[in-house]
């Protein structure tokens, strides 16, 4: 992994990105940490055009970004234009909302629409991911996962993974394994450690103070192709700021190589 592959997703710094001003601001910060990427989400109303200049004047690229899931699906085209106009190809659908995966019809009529989607992506030159938190590991009636039906049942051409480490581990997964599963179908990743309070609490944490093997993660994520490696720390115990220089950082001086 090179450090030019490393990227923040910008949800980590949501509130500091919801006016162009404060995202211009914001923007300067991430390019002084030493990030070059950054993946769009979380931001206020801000036309893409000015995002895309605020970005290039500190010279960051938008690899990828994340969309609400009900215009992905429904108003695919409208999704496409908005990447074109941000110069990137990759998205990602980010949380199943309303599924009930109880519900065979909920759960088939998404991979579906997903399948159909991901092909329109495809057809515009872009990528469409699926981007896991914890519900997807949940087992039906002893049958498969949710997240192993996402793969198994849609076109590796038409959808690939954006697998979160935090949340695949929170889901009862190994990170190590699931990477392997999906190779050849993640061109991006979200880096995110997990650690446990001393109560045995599951927490978000800085790349390197929790207990996940990242050295192990990031050499099959590049065996399988990877083409970014995206930060994200869903909430920070302090200055979010502070939190992702740390996890730079340790990633500089551990990971890169």
């Amino acid at each position: 992994m090179k450090l030019s592959q490393v990227a923040i997703q910008l949800y980590t710094l949501r509130d500091f990105c919801k006016t162009a001003a404060d995202f211009a601001a914001t923007m300067k910060k991430v390019r002084e940490i030493g990030y070059t990427a950054v993946q769009i989400s979380g931001v206020g109303p801000i036309p893409e055009a000015e995002l895309v200049a605020m970005c290039k004047a500190e010279g960051l690229v938008i690899c990828a970004t994340h969309e609400p899931g009900v215009k992905i699906l429904d108003e695919t085209e409208s999704v496409i234009a908005r990447l074109q106009a941000l110069g990137t190809q990759l998205t990602a659908y980010p949380f199943p909302a309303g599924v009930d995966f109880d519900n065979p019809e909920h759960v088939d009529t998404l991979i579906r629409k997903l399948d159909i989607a991901g092909a329109k992506f495809r057809a515009a030159g872009m990528k469409l991911g699926y981007h896991n938190h914890a519900n997807e590991f949940y087992r039906p009636a002893g049958g498969a996962t949710f997240l192993e039906r996402v793969y198994a049942e849609t076109s590796p051409e038409n959808i690939v993974a954006e697998l979160d480490t935090f949340w695949v581990q929170r889901g009862g997964g190994d990170v190590v394994e699931w990477v392997k599963r999906v190779k050849g179908r993640t061109p991006f990743i979200h880096l995110k450690d997990y650690m446990v309070n001393p109560k045995g609490e599951p927490h978000f944490c800085e790349i390197g103070a929790g207990t996940l093997d990242f050295k192990r993660i990031i050499a099959e994520a590049e065996a399988g192709g990877c083409e970014w490696f995206i930060v994200e720390q869903d909430s920070c115990p302090g200055d979010p700021f502070v939190s992702i220089k740390q996890s730079f950082d340790y990633i500089k001086a551990n990971l890169v190589g």
